[in-house]
């Protein structure tokens, strides 16, 4: 088990199965579209993200990206961290047939792609922390780059998100926060160069 300092919230009660053989927290459950109707629930997620710190860990598909969305809306900016895992095609093992999406959810995920993503979130593991860059990845740096404000940024912005292993819903704002997590300034902008000049 590893020791988590923030709580996580999740979809449903068989992510928070999953997470409870691989991280020692507090997790909480939005019950899917449920947390958007339950006042007590969001009262309860916005007093967690503001004593001990929220990383919201929700699936990479359409619905998951909602949910994430309604909680970014919700809750403070400071304190809560935000979770992807990798679009992976295929279906859970309790499942008949995979999702509408075909993607497999936080449950399907494996340990190592689970603590990868909670790592790169910035969340406090087993007294580890992630380092923030001194000199953050900006939006200008992205509309420099065509990633954003152009005619093909959001064909670029998808390139590069399945580049990185990162869902394909993210909007240019969550793919910045998510770059600012995984990359110094330097060598996002040096990697992101080498990367276009071999397509």
């Amino acid at each position: 088990m590893v020791r988590v300092k923030q709580a996580i919230v999740v979809e449903g009660r068989y992510d928070k199965n999953t997470l409870s053989q691989i991280v020692d927290c507090l997790i909480f459950e939005t019950n899917g579209f449920g947390v958007m109707k339950n006042k007590e629930l969001t009262a309860l997620l916005r007093v967690a993200a503001q004593t001990r710190g929220l990383v919201i860990f929700t699936d990479p598909d359409g619905a998951g990206f909602v949910i994430r969305n309604y909680l970014k809306g919700v809750l403070p900016k400071e304190n809560v961290l935000h979770a992807y895992v990798p679009d992976i095609f295929g279906k859970e093992r309790r499942k008949a047939a995979p999702g509408k999406e075909g993607k497999l959810g936080v449950e399907g995920m494996t340990r190592e792609i689970i603590l990868k993503a909670l790592r790169e979130s910035g969340a406090e593991l087993d007294g580890e922390s992630a380092a923030r860059s001194a000199d953050p990845i900006t939006k200008q740096d992205l509309f420099l780059l065509g990633l954003s404000g152009g005619t093909e940024s959001s064909v670029k912005r998808k390139r590069l998100q399945k580049q990185l292993q990162l869902p394909e819903h993210m909007s240019a704002n969550a793919l910045l926060q998510a770059l600012n997590l995984l990359f110094s300034r330097e060598e996002f902008l040096s990697r992101y160069q080498t990367t276009e000049e071999r397509t």
